[in-house]
């Protein structure tokens, strides 16, 4: 009985000494905390609150490939040869033999004046009829006309010989110059004909007062030069018209060979197939297609080389990152966990996106079921105001209903916030006797000597 007396008197004593376990709890004691139930509702309000999560460095978005490009040798040479194929027959087209009309005096032909010799007045030896008597060569300027001492611009351009003599004659009287003269064309530069392809000497041939046939105008370009006589034509372009006269036809039928020209004529004697430039085509292209294999294979070497040392270079970035972050030398953000958790301590927020409360608690290893009480789990947070910095919101969690965790997977986490989870009071009861049984049974030990 008098132990029993002891035990009590030495409780009573611990307990008014202020030693009995002290059980921490989220309270509103100076009006600074709000408790809020965690409901979605209250969860919507508080992710409304900004917060950018860091961004992870860069170089773990960067790939070692992509960037590079091909180099190696360079960009393949044109090829020089076309590729051939043997026509199965060449077809005879015949342009429509044009109309015979007079020579017309054009830009560039040169007129020759001459007049008769012999004057007895000052005027007849000098001025104009002393120059006239030398013969004096005039050019069609490209206005048209040409231009005589005394007389004037007289306009010839698309005028035949007679028609230039007549203008001529009457801007002598005009001038009262005695109209006794003779006008020839020294030069035909006006009208032309090309001639080119498989010739001797590509040139261009003037077409003058008699007919320029294509017989003598390819004599003029030294003939033909081509061996494969079953493959080759002439060919004649006109008023953007092609026409074609195999090489076998020309040479059996000379009608064609008397073929007339006009002005503007272009004239090329073709090849249709040639063996010789045939097998220098695919000898370049067999050239060409191993130039492209060696420079594909130079260039895939380099690309991967670069590739190397791009990949080597971004794992040692990632690794000195990796390092740093392990050494806790890398700016970060926390929530701290405390109370009935597993493993009390600071949850790293992660880089690039949202942490939500189940992830705090869930990735520490959740709370402990023995010791920690379901239906007060707290998330804590201060008002982020200087003015205001001792204002605490308590976001309160009842997971006595696990379906109430649905919640806490939506409640999204801010830097500093604290996770505390208050024990049971079981729990508390324990502790408290585990405190205080040594110390009584030190009193009542004390007591009984």
């Amino acid at each position: 009985m008098l132990k029993r007396l002891v035990a009590i008197a030495a409780l009573s004593s611990l307990a008014s000494c202020g030693l009995v376990y002290v059980s921490p709890k989220v309270i509103d004691a100076d009006g600074n905390v709000t408790i809020v139930p965690l409901t979605p509702e209250s969860v919507e309000a508080a992710n409304r609150s900004k917060y950018v999560p860091r961004e992870i460095p860069a170089v773990f978005f960067q790939t070692a490939g992509g960037t590079g490009t091909l180099r190696g040798a360079g960009a393949t040479p044109e090829p020089t040869l076309d590729a051939q194929s043997r026509p199965s027959a060449l077809v005879l087209r015949l342009p429509e033999t044009p109309q015979r009309t007079p020579y017309d005096i054009g830009v560039g032909d040169v007129l020759l004046l001459a007049t008769r010799g012999g004057g007895s007045t000052v005027e007849e030896l000098s001025g104009l009829l002393a120059a006239q008597n030398r013969r004096q060569g005039y050019t069609v300027q490209d206005d048209g006309a040409i231009a005589i001492p005394d007389v004037g611009r007289v306009m010839v351009a698309g005028l035949t010989l007679e028609e230039a003599e007549a203008a001529l004659f009457q801007r002598l009287l005009s001038a009262q110059i005695d109209p006794s003269f003779s006008l020839e064309i020294a030069e035909f530069n006006s009208k032309r004909v090309s001639i080119g392809g498989a010739v001797g000497t590509p040139t261009i041939a003037p077409i003058t007062l008699t007919d320029l046939t294509l017989d003598a105008a390819i004599a003029l370009a030294g003939g033909i030069q081509t061996p494969d006589l079953d493959y080759a034509s002439i060919r004649l372009y006109r008023d953007g018209a092609l026409y074609q006269i195999p090489l076998n036809d020309y040479l059996s039928r000379g009608e064609l060979q008397k073929t007339r020209l006009v002005d503007g004529d272009s004239v090329f004697v073709d090849t249709e197939y040639q063996l010789g430039r045939a097998q220098a085509y695919f000898a370049e292209q067999i050239t060409l297609s191993q130039f492209r294999q060696a420079a594909r294979s130079q260039a895939l070497a380099e690309l991967q080389a670069e590739v190397n040392l791009r990949r080597g270079s971004l794992t040692e970035s990632r690794s000195n990152f990796r390092d740093l972050l392990a050494e806790d030398a890398v700016d970060r953000d926390y929530v701290y966990l405390t109370g009935e958790v597993k493993t009390p301590g600071r949850f790293n927020l992660p880089f690039g996106r949202q942490a939500t409360l189940a992830d705090a608690l869930y990735s520490q290893g959740g709370f402990d079921a023995k010791t920690g009480n379901p239906a007060q789990i707290y998330l804590l947070r201060g008002s982020g105001d200087a003015s205001t910095n001792s204002a605490v919101t308590a976001w309160k969690l009842d997971a006595r209903n696990p379906a109430n965790l649905i919640v806490a997977t939506q409640m999204q986490l801010r830097p500093n916030d604290i996770v505390f989870i208050a024990e049971q009071p079981v729990t508390r009861w324990n502790r408290t006797i585990s405190q205080i049984t040594p110390q009584i049974i030190t009193s009542v030990a004390n007591a009984t000597n």
